[in-house]
Order: structure tokens, then sequence, then C-alpha cells
């Protein structure tokens, strides 16, 4: 198993695409990944459960849900990896919750527009788009049964990124993190860097960094505000390593918005 970084610290992320005889392997990241069998037959092991998605069927991942796909013979499938803040109402409504099923039967009238953003994407503006994902989440979540997320070991990561979500802002440090799980700090240092290739620190820092980037974006609140919204206890540092993340100081990215 391994941690997606690519599909996760992007707060504007939407990746459609398709492919034929898929296979990869148990991994997890912090977006919602909807997958869409439109021809032959895919395996889809979400957690420890195991799914068949035939033609017309979907399922809908949550984020920090460990998952693999396989192809036994043959499929086609189109693949919608999208950022919880892009469906920021739902993802907060659901938070603390997993689906006990993660199939579901969206109606053709939604995936015909899931084909359409794939194949034109430049015809949809940001409304649109959220329209959609929130259409195709609405219909998940009408048939949907919940419970909560686990908290034993096993679900360690899915816990770690959750404390960073909700504290990045003010004391992230892994002495904290420590605290609030009852996992000695170095343990945790440790089994982080196994899990997802980089330090808990690198992490938190590209989170902020990423919420900040798009306050930027969205927001007219001012730079410094924004550096201490995030979590940077200095514009120095928030400069730093906005630049060295982003590639750009923040002032410049803020003008290309």
């Amino acid at each position: 198993m391994f941690y997606e970084s690519k599909n996760s610290l992007r707060t504007d992320l939407l990746k459609t695409e398709t492919g034929i005889d898929f296979h990869f392997p148990p991994h997890l990241h912090g977006s919602y990944e909807l997958i869409l069998v439109t021809e032959g037959e895919m395996t889809v092991t979400v957690g420890e459960t195991e799914y068949t998605l035939t033609q017309g069927r979907a399922i809908l991942i949550f984020p920090n849900q460990i998952h693999s796909l396989r192809t036994p013979r043959h499929s086609r499938h189109l693949l919608c990896i999208f950022s919880e803040k892009l469906v920021q109402s739902f993802s907060k409504s659901v938070s603390e919750k997993i689906p006990t099923d993660n199939l579901f039967s969206p109606s053709p009238f939604y995936l015909d527009r899931l084909y359409s953003l794939y194949s034109a994407p430049a015809s949809f503006n940001e409304s649109d788009i959220k329209g959609l994902l929130y259409s195709l989440c609405g219909e998940f979540d009408r048939g949907a049964v919940y419970e909560e997320r686990p908290h034993n070991r096993e679900d360690l990561l899915a816990r770690i990124f959750a404390f960073v979500e909700t504290h990045y802002a003010s004391d992230c440090s892994l002495e904290a993190l420590s605290a609030h799980i009852s996992y000695h700090y170095v343990y945790l240092s440790r089994f982080f860097k196994e899990q997802t290739g980089i330090s808990f620190t690198d992490y938190v820092n590209r989170y902020r960094i990423n919420e900040a980037g798009y306050l930027l974006k969205n927001t007219d609140r001012s730079i410094l505000q924004t550096a201490y919204d995030c979590g940077f206890d200095s514009l120095r540092s928030f400069n730093r390593n906005f630049k060295k993340i982003i590639g750009i100081p923040p002032v410049q990215y803020r003008k290309k918005r």
C-alpha cells in the first residue's frame, strides 16, 4: 500500500481519464474517486470489501479509503478524481463517516455530463463542474448507509490526515498529534514516513500551502492574514515555503488568479 500524494493536496484537483484493462495496486489519497465501467468487468477492492463493477455501475471511494483496481479479463472505464473542496458541503457532512457500500448506479444524464467533462472540459465553468459533482455525490448519498470511521491501528494514517485537516491553522506539531491520538511521536514520525514517503512536517507544510493557495485564489484577504490563517507564524516563513512548494511567490500567484 502507498500514499498517492499527487491526488491528495491540491484543493482544486479535478482529473478525468479513461483506460482499458486497468490495474492499480492498493493505495490511498485525500480526494474522492469515482470509477465507472463502460465495458467488460473490473474488480475494485475498498478496504477489505471486493466489488465487481460491470457496465453502468459506479463506485465512489471516499478520501483516505485504501483501494485497488484489477481487470480479470477486459474492461474500459471512466475515472474522475476530485478534491473535497469542490464538494465542500457534502464532504463536511460525511467527514467522520464511510459508506458501508461504495457501489451505486448514477443517472445516465449525469454520466453523459461526466463524459462531456472528460471530452470537452473547456465547455464547463467552475459552477458547472461543482454542480455536476454535487449531483453525483447527492445521488450516491440518497442510497448510502454510513458508519463511523474506525479508530484502530489500521486506520491510523486516516486519523493523522484528519488531525492535520482540523489543526493545520494552529499547533500541528508531532507532539500535538501524539497527545491527540495517544501514540508516541517518534513512532508516528517513522510510521508516517514509511507510509507516505514524506515527513510529517513536510506534509503539514504542503497542506498549509495548498490551503493558502485556495484562499489567495478565492478570497480577498491579505497575504499576511492568509499566512496566519494557514498556521504560519511569520510572513518570511510563509513566502519561503510557498515558493518552494508552488514554484512562485504568493504575490505572483495571486496576480495569476
